[in-house]
């Protein structure tokens, strides 16, 4: 093993891993790190140049990503025969002729609000029921099915909801869809064209757009901490409201009791006016009682109900759910009754068995206090920072929203984040016309942690504080 010395003062002003990466590279580049040399261990060369381990650990994140070294379980990182890797990019531009593309920077922390921790999905279980499932040999899972969706997945699906978030239904009232734009697209088949639907701006763009896609006049106004109020839906004349009423997505606002009974009665006046109920991360919340759905109040049957295993299984399951008032379903079986389902019958019974056997409650539990232990130390590292004027949004769902102290943009912070390898987003970026802004006179960030060890959360957070302490300095 070598010894790596280097002057970390002098130089162009760049983040510190940065240069610890550049000069790792050009010593293997230049041959005086020989292929197969082992590099010190993180814990040793941040100990020899004084810097912190998470810094040392994001330099050889980046060596990693690029082919300079490589990591061997239980001895360390090596360094690469990178002969081979500067043949393949000299022919790539010219042998071949073709122009030589500047390659995306690599991402090593992602803030994604949308990101959960596929890590800890229970592989062992799904693979046993999903073995158990083939081994039946049942003709029946390679037919069409219900295109409603299996009734008994649905039952299923309609014990969870009454027992977790005090919805009112049978199976026979909840459709299944792969995903929720597709039961957004069925929804406005049956709710018919020439419809205005009222959003909250900055909300959930997929929607916006699924709405709009299909022919909605789609009006938004202004979010604000405790949601749509009755005479804002009153001012703009919908025939629908579409919301998230436990966990407003991006702002994490919670609608009061009153604000809700305002909605519903406002629905009630009219025979077509419907509320669209999202339950977005309704999952996970960390301080207090679960906030009950919208749906649970409704007694008039003016609530359409969706729902998704995306955050609490896998996005890649695409199992999603509508509950329908009666009157709308009745409405489904005539207008949309003939169309097949777009969820695999395998799946679905599989699905089916991982909600019957308790699977799914088990995962639910052990993921909340996975999520619970890295909202918090997220919350105390941001309480730690001099740029961060406010978190909120906070103790529920898979992300905070920060409002920073600094006189740069909200775009410029994500674009120099994005050159140092993490990806961050600004509130503005989910607003969904022009008029959606934060409201607020510094920027707002959103910092998801589903996907993200407390190792990775930090090293993010001291990118962020190299762009926001040096602006502040400055």
């Amino acid at each position: 093993m070598i010894e790596i010395m280097m002057n970390l003062q002098g130089g162009a002003k760049a983040p510190l891993y940065e240069k610890i990466y550049e000069y790792i590279k050009s010593e293997i580049t230049d041959g005086r790190i020989p292929r197969g040399e082992r590099l010190p261990s993180t814990r040793l060369l941040a100990k020899n140049l004084a810097v912190s381990r998470s810094t040392v650990e994001m330099a050889y994140d980046q060596l990693l990503a690029e082919g300079y070294i490589q990591a061997e379980p239980c001895r360390g990182f090596f360094v690469c025969d990178i002969a081979e890797l500067y043949r393949l990019r000299g022919s790539s531009a010219g042998e071949t002729g073709q122009v030589h593309r500047p390659e995306k920077p690599v991402c090593l922390v992602d803030f994604s609000p949308y990101a959960i921790d596929t890590r800890s999905f229970p592989y062992n279980v799904w693979r046993k029921i999903s073995r158990n499932v083939l081994l039946d040999d049942s003709e029946e899972l390679l037919m069409a099915g219900d295109g409603q969706g299996e009734y008994s997945l649905r039952s299923e699906i309609a014990d969870y909801l009454h027992h977790a978030r005090g919805v009112n239904c049978r199976p026979e009232n909840i459709v299944l869809g792969a995903g929720n734009e597709y039961l957004e697209i069925l929804l406005t088949q049956l709710l018919g064209g020439n419809k205005t639907v009222l959003m909250e701006n900055p909300g959930y763009p997929q929607a916006y757009h699924t709405f709009r896609n299909m022919g909605y006049r789609v009006v938004t106004v202004p979010a604000d901490e405790q949601g749509l109020s009755g005479g804002t839906v009153r001012a703009a004349a919908p025939e629908l409201v579409y919301m998230m009423p436990s966990h407003q997505f991006p702002t994490g606002s919670v609608m009061p009791l009153g604000r809700r009974l305002e909605l519903l009665a406002w629905a009630a006046e009219q025979e077509e006016r419907y509320l669209i109920e999202d339950d977005h991360d309704s999952e996970y919340r960390y301080r207090g009682k679960p906030i009950p759905s919208l749906q649970s109040v409704d007694g008039l049957g003016k609530v359409i109900y969706l729902g998704t295993f995306s955050k609490s299984i896998a996005p890649s399951l695409r199992i999603s759910y509508m509950v329908l008032p009666q009157q709308l379903i009745e409405r489904y079986r005539t207008v949309c009754g003939f169309y097949s389902t777009t969820v695999p019958r395998m799946q679905q019974e599989i699905l089916r068995e991982f909600l019957r056997d308790g699977h799914f409650e088990r995962h639910l539990n052990k993921m909340r206090g996975i999520y619970r232990g890295r909202h918090d130390f997220l919350i105390g590292e941001l309480k730690k920072r001099r740029w961060v004027l406010s978190v909120s949004g906070d103790h529920a769902g898979l992300h905070v929203l920060v409002e920073a102290d600094t006189g740069c943009s909200e775009r410029e912070i994500c674009e120099r984040a994005a050159a140092q390898g993490v990806k961050v987003s600004g509130l503005g970026e989910y607003a969904l016309t022009k008029a959606g802004g934060s409201g607020r006179n510094h920027p707002v960030l959103l910092l998801g942690y589903g996907s993200l060890t407390e190792q990775e959360i930090q090293m993010g957070l001291t990118v962020l504080d190299s762009i926001l302490d040096a602006q502040e300095s400055g």
